[in-house]
């Protein structure tokens, strides 16, 4: 499996995730070839490989001590860890927010492409410097998320 296929782009115009950005907030979007529908796309994308998961280990142990949230607020419907907040047949957004930011991630299908948008709202200083320390895995993992993707079937 190769992020080689997977490819930085805008938001779709149309994506739900648009109506929350502001000038100083984060968003970044990916697409890969794929006739995924949303939900089994954030499935895929959710369900971690190794790696991505010792990672999040270290960030539960370094973030424990502040009180940050590890596995999401409890809802009656989640991918992964993070809660549905809305979902039609094109768009899945999940997400929380949490005391140093607000984040949401928006899995799109349109197409045959699937594009995972990531959207963080920093709060404070905190969020801005928790933020810029997890932007290389975030990237990192995003990425190997839609070549996981790209990979499998529908």
């Amino acid at each position: 499996m190769s992020a080689a296929n997977v490819t930085a782009t805008e938001l779709p115009a149309h994506s739900l995730l648009r109506e929350r950005v502001a000038v100083t907030d984060f968003l970044d979007c990916y697409c890969v070839a794929s006739d995924m529908s949303p939900r089994r796309a954030a499935e895929v994308i959710t369900d971690f490989p190794g790696w991505a998961r010792f990672l999040l280990h270290i960030r539960r142990i370094v973030t424990s001590p502040f009180g940050l949230s590890n596995d999401g607020p409890a809802a009656p419907d989640k991918v992964g860890v993070f809660p549905v907040e809305t979902e039609s047949g094109r768009e899945l957004i999940a997400g929380f927010n949490d005391k140093h930011l607000d984040f949401r991630v928006s899995v799109i299908s349109q197409d045959d492409q699937v594009f995972l948008a990531t959207w963080v709202h920093p709060h404070n200083i905190g969020g801005r410097i928790y933020l810029k320390t997890i932007l290389p895995f975030h990237i990192l993992i995003a990425r190997n998320a839609l070549a996981r993707v790209g990979a499998r079937q529908s």
